[in-house]
């Protein structure tokens, strides 16, 4: 069987089983996106290759310890791991990454200063903070789909096809999802730009 033609699920329990070239088909499969990923996050090559390597670091020590069980959503999975090492690095660095969204995400457009000051940069952290509390607050399925599409860059078909629904059904949760956020925000006066 072509290897393009092997679903993802399967390449990980060959993996987990031995087969070492199992995991060199997933990371070829994957990494342009894993990597592209990262960098919209960074903006900068070494520090995106360290992080793109931490990643797969981390996949192989849980795939190897035989903890891993997401159920055949592989992708979604390793860009978890991957938004996570990006926020330990920024957490280390002090800075937090800038958000520059559409329109429709506007609300996650934190600062307009480019070049924050200290002052800036702990209201940013707070802001983050208020926001994932705030997030949390959201129905589960709209929360999946919310922290999905934005914290992990995924597109629409992504997330339809990696939570079982269809895409008008996570294009739906998303637009109530931000509603709510909208609601809420309102609700604690929360002020999202300085």
């Amino acid at each position: 069987m072509a290897n393009n033609l092997i679903s993802d699920a399967i390449l990980v329990k060959k993996y987990i089983e031995g087969d070492e070239s199992s995991l060199c088909v997933l990371i070829e499969r994957h990494q342009s996106k894993i990597y592209g990923f990262i960098y919209t996050k960074v903006q900068d090559r070494d520090i995106c290759d360290d992080i793109f390597q931490d990643t797969f670091i981390k996949v192989i020590k849980t795939l190897k310890s035989k903890s891993y069980n997401e159920e055949g959503k592989f992708l979604p999975w390793v860009m978890r791991i991957s938004h996570n090492l990006v926020i330990d690095h920024f957490r280390k660095s002090k800075k937090m990454p800038m958000q520059r969204d559409t329109d429709e995400y506007s609300i996650f457009s934190f600062l307009s200063d480019s070049s924050p000051n200290i002052e800036n940069q702990i209201i940013t952290e707070q802001v983050e903070s208020d926001l994932t509390r705030l997030i949390d607050e959201l129905p589960d399925d709209q929360r999946e789909v919310l922290v999905m599409r934005i914290y992990q860059d995924l597109s629409f078909k992504e997330i339809a096809d990696s939570t079982g629904v269809s895409i008008n059904t996570a294009l739906g949760r998303m637009r109530y999802a931000l509603m709510n956020l909208r609601k809420v925000i309102e609700k604690n006066q929360v002020v999202l730009t300085n």
